[in-house]
């Protein structure tokens, strides 16, 4: 449970189905900046599109779009996303829509020059979502793309994880791995072997990104459906 004055996070998916819908979604990637900068109580906010693998992807996914936001606190969160105007257009054009809310647990770099989440130390076990944000830098787009699909097919392998997506504010140049695991421990196991592990010594040795930011967050509840379901309840399973 998160405590009064933690900082929450949302992170609010919207899946458009009619080619209508998609170039609506499209043009509030622009659009919806004016929206968000007037919500009360926002603080760092990201309109992103999606890809169409696991994690890092260069091809577009049209039909679904993320909203990133931070909160002062979780009341604060849940009311603005459900009631604030900008979310109820995205939710009335979408075919499905799922927001997550999260307490940040640890954080480390930047996105866009700013630090955007303040995190605490919890004794919280459970599940655990882990974002990945990088500006990769244009003369290693060819190397970054031939790696990165490995991982993108390895995660989505990986029996233990139960959601994941990959989003951004720019195509290719921008990139955000965003999932949600059982516990600790099985995160660990993914990022330590394989590919990914291939990856993150690559980043260090070979200078990719020109910005990153590396995340975990407590899983605190959610709101909405997709695919059918809310993903949290795969962990009911686990």
């Amino acid at each position: 449970m998160t405590e009064p004055n933690q900082q929450t996070v949302s992170l609010s998916f919207f899946r458009f189905s009619r080619p209508s819908a998609r170039l609506w979604a499209l043009w509030m990637m622009g659009r919806a900046r004016f929206s968000m900068a007037k919500v009360p109580d926002i603080q760092f906010w990201k309109l992103c599109g999606s890809g169409t693998g696991e994690g890092f992807t260069p091809v577009p996914n049209t039909a679904v779009y993320a909203v990133l936001a931070t909160w002062p606190d979780m009341e604060t969160a849940q009311k603005r996303v459900t009631h604030e105007a900008v979310f109820n257009r995205y939710r009335a054009k979408a075919s499905e829509d799922w927001t997550v809310f999260l307490t940040p647990t640890s954080a480390r770099g930047n996105w866009s020059g700013a630090e955007p989440f303040i995190a605490y130390e919890t004794s919280q076990t459970g599940p655990l979502a882990a974002l990945t944000r990088a500006t990769i830098k244009p003369s290693i787009l060819m190397r970054f793309w031939r790696r990165v699909p490995n991982i993108s097919n390895t995660i989505g392998r990986d029996p233990n994880v139960v959601f994941k997506i990959g989003i951004g504010e720019v195509p290719w140049l921008h990139q955000v791995t965003f999932s949600i695991w059982p516990d600790a421990e099985k995160m660990a196991g993914f990022a330590r072997t394989g590919h990914h592990a291939e990856a993150i010594k690559a980043v260090r040795s070979e200078g990719w990104f020109r910005e990153e930011l590396y995340a975990r967050f407590a899983v605190q509840s959610d709101s909405g459906t997709w695919n059918g379901t809310s993903p949290l309840a795969a962990l009911e399973t686990q």
